[in-house]
């Protein structure tokens, strides 16, 4: 996300946050994010050639029936003032704050291979203990050049047990690169 991205999505996520329903909002802000994903949603909002009627139509049109009638209204306003092409940094930020507002904690997890699901169960187990949230959400991808074990990024923390990590710690200490 740029600086500016972060500049503009900010108070417009906390705004959000403020807004909307303690029960829907992290539903409605992961029901959003799933259709970003599409490439075509975003050419449109983003589209300056479209009026900001249009793009209300196309939204109310995806998200009328599928989020709380706070959420559409909300992107409704960022259409009326030239700011929902920034959706996505808004939603990005905004989920940051509800999962932190309902103690869940983020955890970026990069392994060498695919976790199993008794794999994820576990780590998720044991991120509770550490943090002392309530619940993790892991975001898993798989980095084949870590050739073994695994990395996580939780908040500012980050635990790399990866052999990669390993082989450039031990290169250092014999003064040699890897």
């Amino acid at each position: 996300m740029s600086s500016k991205n972060v500049k503009v999505a900010k108070p417009y996520a906390d705004a959000f946050i403020e807004i909307a329903s303690n029960e829907t909002v992290i539903n409605d802000l992961n029901s959003i994010s799933a259709a970003l994903e599409s490439n075509e949603l975003v050419k449109v909002i983003s589209n300056p050639l479209l009026s900001s009627n249009a793009k209300k139509d196309v939204i109310k049109s995806i998200f009328s029936e599928n989020v709380d009638a706070k959420t559409v209204k909300f992107m409704m306003v960022l259409c009326d003032r030239g700011r929902i092409e920034y959706l996505g940094s808004i939603v990005e930020t905004a989920l940051k704050l509800a999962y932190k507002k309902a103690s869940i904690e983020m955890a970026d997890v990069t392994s060498s291979v695919k976790l199993s699901s008794s794999q994820e169960k576990d780590l998720v187990e044991k991120l509770k203990k550490m943090t002392g949230a309530k619940e993790v959400k892991l975001n898993a991808k798989v980095d084949e050049s870590l050739i073994g074990g695994f990395k996580v990024q939780i908040g500012s923390k980050i635990i790399d047990t990866s052999i990669k990590n390993q082989l450039q710690q031990l290169s250092s200490y014999l003064g040699t690169s890897v």
